[in-house]
């Protein structure tokens, strides 16, 4: 008995160490993560906002390569707390029960994550603190949480360099924020080639540099431009909300059907991330040549 007491009001890490089953692990934890949201059934709970505390651990599974120091063969924790920041931002609610519910649901959406311990308490009703904690493991899921994607489909947009050297180029970011959905800039070689070498796989990796190095003269022109490399990175700065200019050469060299044979080709690197975003549109100046087929609807823009 005094250790099923003790387990009750353990750190939820604890509990999930002492009801770990046989199949080893990994977790990750947040600890003391302190927010402030309108919630509550009570009257005098509605109006005005009270602090929260979460404590979450999540078991994954175990990855099956090596981890290579690469943030997109991890489960981020930033997967916790957006799913935080998430259903806080969904509505209002009445009950820690719901909230603790749809925030487990939210984390046991990565294809990682295997249970999920959430203990969410209200700090502000008395000299005490007032929580729920609950235990909810992949397959308890509902189907149609398990498919649906959180994130949101992006416009992706290639410029050019006269695009980027436009003198309305802030304007044009103005334009493209102003159509609600996340924007991810794709560029090209800068207007200075890069170096030639006769080795075919060198070459494209120097293409690739030059692409990124005009990833970021563009972003310089724009305080709101954010250059990112990897796809936990893209998917964080999509959920914040956040101009994204793609600097291609991991994404490029980690996929095993990336597009490495189009380094030097602006527009068909641009095209793959579209498809690989499920982009909802695939934006880019009038006359520039795309491979056949895209998979994206295709817009034009002077």
């Amino acid at each position: 008995m005094s250790t099923d007491i003790h387990l009750a009001f353990a750190h939820p890490e604890e509990r999930a160490e002492a009801t770990a089953s046989a199949d080893p692990r990994d977790r990750i934890s947040l600890r003391d993560y302190a927010v402030e949201a309108e919630i509550g059934a009570f009257q005098t709970e509605r109006g005005h906002t009270q602090r929260l505390m979460f404590n979450v651990v999540v078991e994954v599974r175990p990855q099956s390569g090596p981890i290579d120091d690469d943030v997109d063969r991890i489960m981020s924790y930033d997967t916790i707390t957006e799913a935080i920041a998430d259903e806080l931002a969904a509505g209002r609610l009445n009950l820690l029960e719901t909230l603790s519910e749809h925030v487990a649901e939210r984390i046991l959406a990565h294809p990682r994550a295997m249970r999920a311990f959430v203990r969410v308490e209200k700090l502000d009703r008395g000299p005490f603190k007032l929580g729920v904690e609950i235990v909810r493991t992949r397959a308890a899921v509902p189907v149609q949480n398990q498919a649906e994607d959180a994130s949101l489909h992006p416009v992706v947009v290639y410029m050019d360099n006269a695009a980027i050297a436009a003198q309305d180029f802030s304007d044009r970011i103005d334009r493209l924020a102003a159509r609600g959905a996340p924007v991810v800039i794709c560029v090209g070689l800068p207007e200075a080639h890069p170096p030639r070498v006769a080795v075919t796989a060198v070459q494209r990796r120097i293409d690739l540099l030059a692409v990124e190095q005009n990833a970021w003269a563009l972003a310089s022109r724009d305080q709101r431009c954010l250059v990112v490399e990897s796809r936990t990175e893209i998917d964080w700065a999509i959920r914040q909300g956040r101009i994204i200019v793609w600097a291609p050469s991991k994404l490029v060299l980690d996929a095993p059907d990336g597009p490495l044979g189009h380094a030097s080709n602006g527009p068909a690197l641009a095209q793959w991330l579209a498809e690989t975003l499920a982009a909802e549109a695939f934006l880019v100046p009038w006359g520039v040549s795309l491979p056949a087929g895209s998979r994206v609807p295709v817009e034009t823009f002077p």
